[in-house]
């Protein structure tokens, strides 16, 4: 391929296929290949019309949207190069950036217009959100058809500036050939395949996303998934409303969606963790060991209701902890990792899923070649660039005449072929006595003490310093501060004696680091001397968002977040303001507080914080984070809404395999059913001495409701249910357990059990279950979703609101005793035992309202006052 351009439109037809799905204010947009297209040839051709010449630089600073795409790919269509820019970048380096590409034009969004530099002519600057109507409306094919630029693929596509790590950003001029040799070579390794629907949480200013999120997903015919925002709850907001296959990320968005995930399993139990921990190690080891994955199918619940379909997470921009890649293979998905610089467009080597050795950074790409010398990673290939822009460092001093790139990077090759990195070794520190030390290993050590948020290691006149940030939260110190100095000497057992730090400077504000997350170094070095000094962290004023950590600074791009933040650091504005301050500790906030606090919430940001997410709060960023949860949960309320309109009319939500399943019963299947009920009836009368009290509503639909405390509960109630009764009656059963084979389908089919999947296929689920009662059958409705394991009763899912908000049936309470003891969980026969079913008075419309959260609420007070009454 010459072009971009050709890439990933002569690749894959311009059809009605699903290109970009885009988590939006309005809902969830989603862009055919064929619509993708027509904008993208409406918006070059208006590029051209404006005056774009070939070569000429389009410079985007603006957050991942649909028009970013589409005006990136129309420039680089009609011959421009793109420049993305860090829509975070600090003023300084903005203003060096602009200066330094010489845009032809420049396009922000509304967020980040205000950063220009004053010096910008206006005429220069666009708003992304008035790119053209011919690139929303499309434009008639002849007319919107581009002059075609000239076909060279040493033609620059994209100046992508590095992260300035060590200075200012530096510009990095690749080519179309770059671009489009690294992407086959992706698409030569087979990760991704037409079917796949690929989360991108992460700025399209990077090389890495921008490559192998973008071109490479358009390249093979996938779908792109865009969340609303790069936060927690937005992307796990996407990952479930999209069905996600593949999610692409960095190593701390992971240890994120790890500490979600292990929060939600544990609750912070201690002996819940500890068995939860010995679950993973052993499903690792039979990993390891006999090649299979039992995660996937032990801890699916859970992973059913963080990603429901993600089968790959793909690692990138800074190398991942192999312990916390072995806990995500364990639970169930499969791990790809890279190694690259934006020199190299970006991917060197890849771990490809399946085969990864995630202690190594993978084997060298298809067209990629990797030599050591020295100790040094030389890289060469058709990816590798030729030097930065405005010779901002001489070629000469990163490039060998026969065009090999010294990457900067410390490894070795192992005889298999993967690469072993062992840091930078422009970082690498030297000291008087001859020792080289790789901070890294330090950071790591320290990093890994709870105590510790981050740490940075450096040298300082010939001695090991480090300045480390102290983890506010959960300290049994007197102080963070500390629990942090104590952590150090901790960590520091655990090296080597050389490592030994001579000096530690504790600080507040987050360590300077890149949106990847890399640690700026040079500005550390400049943050120890203000510490040491007495300069640092002194300034009684809101910290500058721009100083903060990247996660933090992608909070504030939440509407809800900013609105929060804008109101605190107005109130607090004498103050030290971070997102580690504590609202009651540092800022004085007590209980009378949080009235005007929720009162200028509402006011200011449209949030309304329950009591329990009040509770949960402490730090300034626990604030940011519940505020921005209440508005999904805001939305969500309005989407149950829309849902429940759709759910009144269930009939056109159904899918043929849906109506087959709510067909009567034919002879074979009745003679089926009276087998399976006889089958029922034998093993009560061998193992369940049953008590029944009450009695089931005579005639009509309604919804029952039974507590759940065994598999052996649907058994038990076949005694309560005449045959009448049982031949028009349904019941809705986990697909992941009753219709997980062959044969469970076929007994599901045959004992009228509907599959319900509340974490995959919600929408799906209730229309079954609403066309059930609306056709005028009884359904059993197990509303705690799942087992119990302790006596008391769970808190009920939130489907039956909806479901009785749409069709407000009768509901009849069930309260079932001694199937536990019959039948307890992971038991695989029954013992005998007694069994008692408390039929309850039926609930009505009256009784429960049409609230959904009320209705759930209703049914289960009387669950509850059923059991008590049993007692």
């Amino acid at each position: 391929m010459s072009s971009i351009d050709e890439l990933i439109h002569q690749r894959v037809p311009a059809d009605e296929r699903p290109a970009l799905l885009a988590f939006a204010d309005r809902g969830v947009i989603k862009v055919t290949r064929r619509e993708l297209d027509s904008r993208i040839a409406a918006t070059a051709h208006a590029l051209q019309q404006d005056g774009l010449g070939e070569g000429d630089r389009v410079l985007l600073l603006a957050a991942n949207r649909i028009e970013w795409i589409v005006l990136a790919l129309a420039t680089l269509r009609a011959g421009g190069v793109i420049v993305p820019v860090d829509t975070q970048m600090g003023a300084e380096d903005l203003a060096h950036v602009v200066t330094d590409a010489a845009p032809w034009r420049i396009v922000v969004d509304e967020a980040s217009a205000l950063g220009l530099p004053q010096s910008v002519p206006r005429e220069r600057i666009h708003r992304l959100e008035d790119l053209g109507t011919a690139a929303s409306e499309g434009a008639d094919d002849d007319e919107a058809a581009p002059a075609a630029p000239t076909q060279d693929e040493d033609r620059i596509a994209a100046l992508f500036y590095t992260s300035g790590t060590t200075g200012p950003p530096k510009g990095v001029p690749l080519t179309h050939r770059n671009l489009t040799s690294n992407v086959e070579g992706l698409l030569a390794e087979a990760i991704a395949r037409p079917a796949d629907r690929v989360l991108l949480p992460l700025p399209l200013h990077h090389v890495y996303p921008f490559s192998i999120g973008l071109l490479s997903v358009l390249a093979v015919g996938a779908t792109l998934v865009m969340p609303r925002s790069l936060v927690g709850p937005r992307v796990v907001e996407a990952l479930r409303g999209s069905e996600a296959t593949i999610l692409l990320g960095v190593p701390r968005l992971y240890e994120a969606l790890w500490s979600r995930l292990e929060t939600r399993v544990t609750a912070g139990h201690p002996t819940r963790r500890h068995i939860f921990h010995a679950l993973l190690g052993a499903c690792q080891s039979l990993q390891q060991r006999l090649g299979r994955h039992p995660g996937r199918w032990l801890f699916r619940p859970v992973m059913r209701r963080l990603a429901p379909r993600l089968r790959l997470a793909v690692s990138g921009g800074a190398a991942l902890d192999p312990a916390l890649g072995g806990r995500l293979e364990a639970l169930g998905w499969t791990v790809a990792t890279g190694y690259g610089l934006t020199e190299t467009s970006p991917i060197l080597t890849l771990n490809p899923p399946g085969e990864a050795r995630l202690h190594t950074a993978g084997r060298p790409l298809p067209g990629v070649s990797i030599e050591i010398r020295d100790g040094e990673v030389l890289a060469k290939g058709p990816n590798v660039f030729t030097g930065y822009w405005n010779d901002a460092l001489a070629a000469s001093d990163i490039l060998d005449a026969d065009g090999w790139l010294h990457t900067g990077d410390a490894g070795e090759m192992d005889d298999d072929g993967f690469l072993h990195l062992a840091g930078r070794l422009s970082s690498t520190i030297v000291l008087p006595g001859g020792e080289n030390i790789d901070p890294e290993r330090i950071e790591r050590a320290l990093n890994a003490q709870s105590a510790i948020r981050e740490a940075g290691v450096l040298e300082h006149d010939g001695r090991l310093t480090a300045v480390i940030i102290p983890e506010t939260e959960g300290s049994t110190e007197a102080t963070p501060e500390d629990a942090a100095l104590a952590a150090v000497d901790h960590a520091l057992q655990t090296l080597p004696r050389h490592h030994a730090l001579q000096h530690v400077q504790v600080g507040t504000d987050p360590l300077p680091r890149t949106r990847l997350g890399k640690l700026r170094r040079h500005r550390l070095r400049a943050l120890y001397d203000d510490l040491v000094a007495g300069r640092a962290d002194t300034t009684q004023a809101p910290i500058d968002p721009q100083d903060m950590a990247p996660e933090d600074q992608a909070l504030l791009a939440d509407r809800a977040a900013l609105a929060t933040w804008q109101y605190l650091a107005e109130r607090f504005h004498d103050q030290r303001l971070t997102p580690d301050s504590r609202l009651a500790r540092d800022l004085g906030l007590d209980s009378l507080s949080w009235v005007d606090m929720g009162m200028a919430l509402r006011e200011r940001a449209g949030i309304e914080l329950a009591d329990e997410a009040i509770a949960r709060v402490e730090t300034v960023r626990d604030l940011l984070q519940e505020c921005i949860q209440a508005e999904v949960n805001a939305e969500h309320e309005g989407a149950g809404r829309s849902l429940i309109d759709a759910l009144r009319e269930p009939e056109t939500l159904l899918e043929t395999a849906d109506r087959r399943a709510l067909a009567p019963r034919g002879a074979l299947r009745h003679a089926s059913a009276r087998v399976a009920l006889s089958g029922c009836r034998l093993i009560n009368r061998r193992y369940a001495h049953i008590e029944i009290d009450g009695e089931w509503p005579e005639h009509g639909p309604c919804l029952i409701t039974p507590r759940h405390l065994s598999a052996y509960d649907p058994i038990a109630l076949t005694a309560a249910l005449s045959p009448a009764q049982l031949e028009t009656t349904f019941w809705a059963g986990w697909t992941g357990l009753l219709f997980a084979s062959a044969p469970r389908r076929a007994f599901s089919h045959i004992a009228r059990i509907l599959p319900i999947d509340p974490g995959a296929a919600p929408r799906r689920s209730l229309a079954l279950a609403a066309a059930c009662l609306e056709r005028g059958h009884p359904l059993i409705w197990f509303p705690e979703g799942q087992r119990a394991r302790e006596d008391a009763l769970q808190p009920l899912r939130p489907g039956i609101g909806l479901l009785l908000a749409a069709h407000p049936v009768p509901v009849v309470p069930v309260w079932i005793e001694g199937t536990d003891h019959i039948l307890p969980i992971g038991q695989r026969l029954p013992q005998p035992g007694q069994v008692r079913i408390r039929i309850g008075q039926a609930l009505t419309a009256a009784d429960y309202g049409d609230n959904r959260r009320d209705i759930v609420q209703s049914i289960e007070t009387a669950m509850r006052t059923l059991g008590e009454a049993s007692r």
